[in-house]
């Protein structure tokens, strides 16, 4: 189990949050190191200005990760590199989304709280085959927000870094030795991998449905089913270029965390 891994998990969660941010588009309002205004007053118990969020203590700031996420979801209690993917899941989409993520992908009733259950199922399998479980689940419920236009480049990118750091401190815990980073290598290879099929077959997509509606079109076809068989094709396609896209963040990710841990020998 990952004790004390706080310490490990949270300035990673904190190199994804940033600084301030106050966009108006943020259904979370304004935020400072990940901790939004409304959260902020919940742990004072009492309504905070803008000013005071900007300059939280890092006391504070600590107690609230602590309190509020890695309490919430049993950090202490979980794998190395699962306690990460379902912190970092939880600062930002919420605690209890973050739990019944880690209920769905370990197979045990979804009720958004982690307990001896869901800490047991958990710990009968490989980490790093539910850390990226985990990330691909959250990929698509991030995918379907409509706030997704906006921030879906970034939401790709961190949950792509959360997965590789996370199977990283998997391997790592379990004493793989030299084969971490053979291993990492290889879940980037596959990235790569699976990144240009994904971009092949959107390419594929988009041929056979253009060249197929011009032949409805030109046989006397219902106009209607041709919209909706366009339609279908889209989107079709923007999911194939999705995926092509976060699987090349993917590949990033892990060449990225094999060249740190390299560079740290």
């Amino acid at each position: 189990m990952a004790r004390g891994n706080l310490k490990t998990c949270l300035p990673i969660v904190l190199s994804h949050e940033g600084g301030w941010a106050d966009h108006p588009k943020d259904p979370g309002g304004a935020t400072m190191k990940g901790v939004t205004i409304g959260t902020f007053a919940a742990f004072k118990d009492r309504k905070v200005t803008k000013d005071e969020l900007k300059n939280i203590s890092d006391a504070d700031l600590s107690a609230i990760y602590k309190k509020g996420y890695w309490d919430k979801v049993y950090g202490e209690s979980l794998q190395h590199g699962v306690d990460l993917a379902t912190f970092d899941l939880a600062v930002n989409s919420g605690p209890g989304r973050a739990a019944r993520t880690l209920q769905k992908v370990v197979k045990v009733k979804q009720d958004g709280q982690i307990g001896p259950v869901t800490v047991t199922a958990q710990a009968k399998l490989r980490g790093d085959d539910l850390v990226k479980l985990i990330c691909s689940s959250r990929m698509s419920f991030l995918r379907g927000l409509r706030h997704w236009s906006t921030f879906g480049k970034g939401w790709s990118r961190r949950v792509a870094d959360i997965e590789a750091r996370g199977v990283a401190m998997w391997l790592k815990a379990v004493g793989t030795d030299g084969g971490t980073t053979l291993a990492l290598v290889d879940e980037g290879e596959r990235a790569v991998a699976s990144s240009k099929k994904n971009d092949k077959a959107a390419v594929g997509t988009t041929g056979v449905a253009t060249g197929g509606n011009v032949a409805l079109g030109t046989q006397g076809f219902d106009p209607t089913l041709i919209t909706v068989l366009g339609v279908i094709s889209l989107l079709l396609v923007l999911w194939l270029l999705f995926r092509g896209r976060h699987d090349k963040n993917r590949a990033e990710a892990y060449s990225r965390v094999v060249q740190e841990i390299r560079a740290d020998r």
